[in-house]
């Protein structure tokens, strides 16, 4: 599931992601009835896949797994229609992870932050 429509990084090393949410996501069906929010772990899952744009040089050969979702805070709800604009660090590699810093704001306004890390792992061979 692709959660990503662009994705640039500047200069400075920073990615810039872009995620609009459809009317139409599976995942707002019910969540809540009346009132569709974008569930707090699809949030995520938005902020992970503008991270993995810093580390796109050594992605090939490898899947990205999580290691750890820390210290994240949802501020304000996400509903569909809603243009998530994610500004994600890488803030160190060591020992084959990574560490990076995101947060995924709507209309300048802060929805949600966190640290994530990964881990690439080899692909199995088939």
């Amino acid at each position: 599931m692709l959660l990503v429509d662009e994705v640039t990084i500047d200069s400075d090393g920073v990615a810039h992601g872009k995620y609009r949410i459809r009317e139409d996501e599976y995942f707002t069906n019910g969540h809540f009835p009346g009132n569709p929010v974008v569930p707090g772990v699809i949030l995520c899952e938005i902020m992970a896949q503008s991270c993995t744009m810093l580390m796109i040089d050594d992605i090939p050969g490898h899947d990205t797994f999580y290691r750890a979702i820390d210290e994240v805070k949802f501020k304000n709800a996400v509903r569909p229609g809603d243009l998530c604009e994610v500004t994600a660090v890488l803030v160190s590699k060591k020992a084959g992870l990574y560490f990076t810093d995101a947060k995924l704001e709507v209309d300048g306004k802060l929805c949600c932050r966190g640290k994530l890390t990964f881990a690439l792992v080899p692909k199995a061979k088939e």
